[in-house]
């Protein structure tokens, strides 16, 4: 069964499950910024590796700032490295720890994902906040 379903797999740590998006609208090797509260703003961002999502929470662990430098752009000129905006702290895209810059040694937050069959992509996000009508 699915993420929203009965849990699979690992799929079993406790948090509010919600679809990011779908594989066909990441780009190969490339990022994109997502808004899974429905805020206005991207706080969680997935990077693209070898056809391989790896997500992380838009924020620097420097000082928690968001990372693009504009819309859906978190990586190096070259593509090799994420990139915090504010300071040009380096983060290894896989680990996302970062081996240059004043956050040296720390990492970016990850974000548990699990993709369904059909490409969809969902998170587990742990820190959410719930709205009242």
């Amino acid at each position: 069964m699915g993420a929203f379903g009965a849990p699979s797999g690992g799929w079993r740590a406790e948090g509010l499950i919600v679809r990011l998006c779908h594989l066909r609208d990441l780009p190969p090797n490339g990022s994109r910024g997502l808004d899974p509260y429905g805020e206005g703003q991207d706080s969680v961002f997935i990077v693209m590796r070898g056809g391989k999502p790896l997500a992380y929470a838009n924020s620097c662990p420097h000082h928690q700032t968001p990372m693009a430098w504009r819309k859906d752009e978190y990586l190096s000129a070259s593509g090799d490295r994420i990139v915090c905006a504010a300071h040009g702290a380096q983060f290894d895209i896989s680990t996302g720890i970062c081996t240059l810059g004043p956050c040296l040694g720390d990492a970016l937050t990850p974000i548990e994902i699990h993709i369904e069959r059909d490409g969809e992509i969902h998170a587990r996000l742990h820190n959410y906040k719930e709205t009242s009508s």
